[in-house]
């Protein structure tokens, strides 16, 4: 009986920490606050591009530049259209290339988004560039971050949940970062998102490049030259869905991309 009540309180407490990813309308857990997450997220990305070996190279520094800030304003103006604005109204964008030559790019909360040159041979221009960083702006977005710390506090507090959840959450949540960032690694940075996690980033990112007035059309391509990079999966690829399984999803994407489709260059 007793447990069955705690069990009731955990259901209600989830419930009560839901929130909607923009674009797919997918309820999501969000047990943590955006201020706590992005306090953390913004001090470990600082400390990481203290030490990152920043790309010498400015013009293609420059370009990603360019192309994160064209998305994140296209992305500003959707959430402003659509009344969400308050959900990324603490966001810092910020974008960097690093010379490293591993084909990768990641994101941190609140719009902290690296991209190393070694994926710039895949991405070979400005709107291969777009598909990269559209993805990584849709996992600030949807707040995968917040999920996945969201779903590990529920798993650390058990049956403590009803009694901890909110006296301890933010003391519990630091302890938690380390799964969240990589703590502890030479450089702080995002642990791979599940493949559910990666799928809805394609979703969302392939929406959020035609915003920008990116040809959306592109984004397979990208995926099949990164899909053959060699005999290793590279790690930007180590936890998304299949090559197959990708593909036949961004081609059921792309007439709801291509009505946010306005070509600008």
């Amino acid at each position: 009986m007793k447990r069955s009540i705690v069990n009731l309180l955990v259901m209600l407490l989830i419930a009560a920490g839901c929130s909607t990813v923009p674009v797919t309308g997918r309820k999501q857990l969000n047990l943590v606050s955006n201020e706590e997450v992005l306090t953390s997220s913004f001090s470990q990305y600082d400390e990481y591009i203290k030490t990152a070996p920043l790309s010498k190279d400015k013009k293609k520094t420059e370009l990603v530049v360019k192309v994160g800030k064209r998305i994140a304003a296209a992305v500003e103006q959707y959430m402003k259209n659509n009344g969400m604005e308050d959900q990324i109204q603490e966001y810092q964008w910020d974008f960097h290339l690093v010379a490293d030559e591993t084909p990768n790019a990641f994101c941190m909360p609140g719009g902290k988004i690296v991209v190393y040159e070694g994926i710039l041979p895949y991405t070979q221009d400005e709107t291969g560039l777009a598909v990269v960083l559209g993805h990584e702006v849709a996992h600030a977005v949807s707040k995968h971050s917040n999920e996945r710390m969201s779903q590990q506090i529920v798993v650390a507090l058990g049956g403590e949940v009803v009694n901890v959840a909110v006296s301890k959450k933010s003391d519990l949540m630091k302890q938690l970062a380390p799964t969240i960032y990589g703590l502890g690694s030479q450089f702080a940075v995002m642990l791979p998102y599940s493949r559910a996690h990666e799928s809805e980033a394609d979703h969302v990112g392939l929406i959020f490049m035609a915003m920008a007035g990116y040809d959306p059309a592109q984004a397979e391509g990208f995926w099949l030259r990164m899909s053959q990079s060699g005999s290793k999966t590279p790690e930007f690829l180590s936890t998304h869905p299949s090559d197959q399984t990708r593909a036949a999803k961004i081609r059921s994407w792309l007439p709801e991309a291509q009505k946010y489709y306005k070509p600008v260059f």
